[in-house]
């Protein structure tokens, strides 16, 4: 893996993905249950922080 990319925080590597196109944030507040669907292709990232 890139050594740059090991040192940035996860956080800001989620805010950049967030504004990227084709990028779709759904966000689950404390103790709220969510549920995604998608129709493929599509990776699911969940971070939980």
């Amino acid at each position: 893996m890139n050594d740059y990319l090991q040192k940035v925080s996860t956080k800001d590597l989620v805010e950049e993905l967030e504004r990227r196109e084709g990028v779709e944030t759904t966000i689950a507040e404390p103790y709220q249950d969510k549920t995604v669907s998608v129709n493929g292709p599509a990776i699911v990232l969940v971070v939980t922080d």
